[in-house]
Order: C-alpha cells, then structure tokens, then sequence
C-alpha cells in the first residue's frame, strides 16, 4: 500500500494486486463512518491489477484512521460469513 496525499485528512491509497472484490467492499464499510466525506476507488487500466482508493474526512481526522477501521470491520464480517458458513 502506497499513500499519497499531502493533507493528512484527503489521501490516495495505492493497492497493488486488487481489484473491484476488495475496492467496493471496502468503500462501503469506509463509508459507514459518519467522519467520513469522501470515499472513492477507480482502477486504473483493466490490465494493470491496483485501485485508487480515496478517502477524505471532516475535520482534524486522518485519512488512515477510517481506512485500517474499514480493513478491520471488513475483516471482521468476512470472519463472521466464513465461521456461519462452516
């Protein structure tokens, strides 16, 4: 993962070796939060395997605050589908 951004609350999250599975999912637990203003992927060339991931927040918070809490509450529900599964 690759950050770009030079306000520390509107950042750019490079994700190598992903693709719309990981982006859209993540966008909607990221969109969740309510601190949340902005939240967006695009991938850049169907050939190439890495998303843009944009967020952007209200206020004083950083933008990588919502991202891990998005990664860990979608983990967390993947947890849940596969231990229901089983």
């Amino acid at each position: 993962v690759q950050a770009d951004g030079t306000d520390g609350n509107c950042v750019t999250f490079v994700l190598h070796d992903e693709d719309h599975t990981l982006g859209n999912s993540l966008r909607y637990m990221v969109m969740k939060n309510p601190d949340v203003e902005f939240c967006g992927y695009c991938i850049t060339h169907p050939s190439e395997s890495k998303i843009n991931f944009r967020i952007q927040t209200r206020g004083a918070l950083p933008a990588v605050e919502p991202f891990r809490k998005g990664l860990n509450d979608l983990m967390g529900v993947c947890q849940h589908v596969l231990s229901t599964f089983e």
